[in-house]
């Protein structure tokens, strides 16, 4: 029998298959890119070793945007972003706030590394993603950064504990310990005891905390949130929003939360607007 996931790929029954076709999946299929689960291939290369990573996790400031800037060519070409400056810290939990087509998910894809800046620069945690090639910046993606985003993208075929230990699998962290570590994190998301559940037997509210709980497992220092109460009705994004500012706190991580809505940004440290001439405070 063969789990379909996505069109061109499937995953195997079978005792030890899974982590497998797991990471041939993330390496193999087209959209690996789109999403956190998603956006990774399984490479050796990195030009930060464990040593220099450690140092790194010390510094208070996580993520400097210096001047970034944006535009996609075409029969008439669109600056989407002009002269955007930010810097945040450990700790800090912010939200972006601007018009639709204002720039907020390009923004997003190039703290990412997912897409390159026309101008400026992205450091995070002193590292220049600019100086970086893409099997490079895939390593940092997979190491130092999490996503959340409005349609959870938790995978259907595979439990609560499989989906949050995905990170893990692909940062070659031993069993046991992933294990230990996933069963640590559901809890902490409110999910004790609920490893072997699939995602069918949850809620909405529910599914956005597994996709909290595996943004957050291998102890990112940047999580970037898209829209992730979008689909959540006002209780259950309450309580959602109420748990991502815990963690981000608890694990002393930079969070950058996109939204819409006021009462999602709110839960915030800080509320910027992102305009055509970069970053503001509201007002």
């Amino acid at each position: 029998m063969r789990y379909a996931l996505l069109p061109g790929f499937a995953i195997p029954a079978g005792p030890g298959s899974r982590a497998t076709a797991i990471r041939a999946f993330f390496n193999r299929h087209p959209l690996a890119t789109a999403c956190h689960a998603e956006a990774r291939r399984l490479t050796s290369a990195c030009d930060l070793d464990k040593e220099s990573g450690r140092r790194r996790r010390g510094q208070a400031i996580v993520l400097v945007l210096e001047q970034l800037s944006k535009t996609y060519a075409g029969a008439r070409r669109r600056s989407v972003l002009r002269g955007v400056d930010l810097r945040l810290g450990a700790g800090e939990y912010i939200a972006v706030m601007g018009e639709s087509g204002i720039g907020k998910s390009t923004l997003l894809n190039l703290i990412a590394g997912l897409d390159r800046p026309d101008a400026g620069s992205i450091r995070l945690d002193g590292v220049d993603l600019a100086g970086l090639e893409d099997d490079a910046l895939t390593e940092l993606r997979r190491a130092s950064m999490g996503f959340v985003f409005q349609a959870f993208h938790i995978l259907p075929y595979l439990d609560l504990a499989q989906n949050v230990a995905l990170p893990l699998i692909l940062n070659h962290v031993a069993e046991a310990e992933a294990a230990a570590r996933t069963r640590a994190m559901l809890a902490a998301v409110g999910l004790e005891g609920r490893e072997a559940s699939m995602p069918r037997e949850l809620s909405g509210g529910e599914l956005q905390r597994v996709a909290i709980a595996r943004a957050l497992v291998h102890s990112p220092r940047l999580l970037l949130a898209d829209e992730p109460t979008g689909n959540l009705d006002p209780e259950s994004a309450a309580q959602v929003l109420s748990l991502l500012r815990e963690q981000v706190k608890t694990r002393d991580a930079g969070c950058i939360l996109v939204t819409h809505s006021q009462a999602a940004a709110a839960t915030a440290d800080r509320i910027l607007i992102l305009t055509a001439q970069g970053l503001r405070a509201p007002g």
